[in-house]
């Protein structure tokens, strides 16, 4: 069995892969981490509402 090639996943996909390495080679807390993510993600929501 053969393990499908990251350079061919979404972009989605490689974004989140470096994501959890960032998080996990820093030693972030996973509760940090999901705290940050919340904040992030309201930020994200918040800027796309501002260009529809």
């Amino acid at each position: 069995m053969t393990t499908p090639s990251l350079e061919n996943a979404p972009d989605e996909i490689k974004l989140a892969v470096d994501l959890i390495y960032l998080l996990e080679s820093n030693e972030v807390d996973p509760k940090v981490a999901l705290a940050a993510l919340k904040i992030v993600e309201e930020d994200l929501k918040a800027k796309l509402a501002h260009q529809s």
